[in-house]
């Protein structure tokens, strides 16, 4: 097992809701998702990964090859210009078109394993990387039928994460009260004459509203913004 050093929880919550980066949660939120996420893969039928995902055109087999290939990307260190945008995505993705699910599983792994001291060294700019590694488990277990599908363990290490690229995505400011959660989530940046909008239900909505994840079937109030401004990811 590798050697992490992490931020105690408690302190790594305030500095977080302060704007303070903590450099550690990508990795800590990358480890958790590994212990919960690899063993359900390695028990599900192969036919279970031609399943269609919220992502267009993607099945759960091609999540599951990009989420390997970026990971290992960051790894290795091999982030040339314009290597996250989609053509770049889709070449990966081609790429191992031909693996069988058991090797895009072992990258998989890997990246969980090993790409979180390398963001943790970096300036913050991959952060997003991981709360999208994280989205993307989310739409593998729901194509799969599995309860929680944005929730679960990870959902607390998530959350600050989503605060942190909320900002950093230049979204506008939001306050979240969210079911079963002590106090209001703050998100986005301020909006210079425009108040902070607000939001009302689960923390799981909350994720696919700023992620683009359907919304079919979900409960939450929104007033002062719109679902698009929100998106973090485009």
């Amino acid at each position: 097992m590798d050697t992490i050093v992490e931020t105690a929880p408690d302190t790594a919550a305030d500095d977080t809701a302060a704007g303070a980066r903590d450099p550690w949660l990508p990795d800590l939120l990358l480890r958790t998702e590994r212990d919960v996420l690899i063993p359900l893969l390695r028990r599900t039928p192969e036919g279970a990964f031609g399943l269609r995902t919220a992502c267009p055109g993607w099945t759960a087999r091609d999540v599951l090859a990009h989420c390997a290939a970026a990971l290992v990307r960051i790894v290795e260190g091999r982030l040339e210009e314009g290597v996250f945008l989609p053509a770049a995505n889709a070449a990966d993705v081609a790429e191992r078109a031909d693996w069988p699910v058991g090797r895009i599983v072992d990258e998989l792994e890997r990246g969980f394993s090993e790409a979180g001291p390398v963001i943790a060294a970096g300036d913050g700019r991959l952060d997003a990387v991981a709360l999208g590694e994280w989205i993307h488990a989310g739409d593998v277990r729901e194509a799969f039928g599995e309860p929680g599908a944005y929730a679960g363990n990870s959902l607390a290490l998530a959350l600050p994460l989503l605060q942190v690229t909320s900002r950093k995505r230049e979204t506008p400011r939001l306050i979240a009260d969210i079911d079963g959660h002590t106090g209001a989530l703050e998100l986005g940046n301020e909006v210079d004459g425009r108040p902070p909008a607000r939001f009302s239900g689960d923390a799981a909505t909350l994720i696919r509203l700023y992620s683009g994840r359907p919304l079919v079937a979900t409960r939450y109030e929104l007033a002062g913004a719109t679902e698009g401004e929100l998106l973090i990811y485009r």
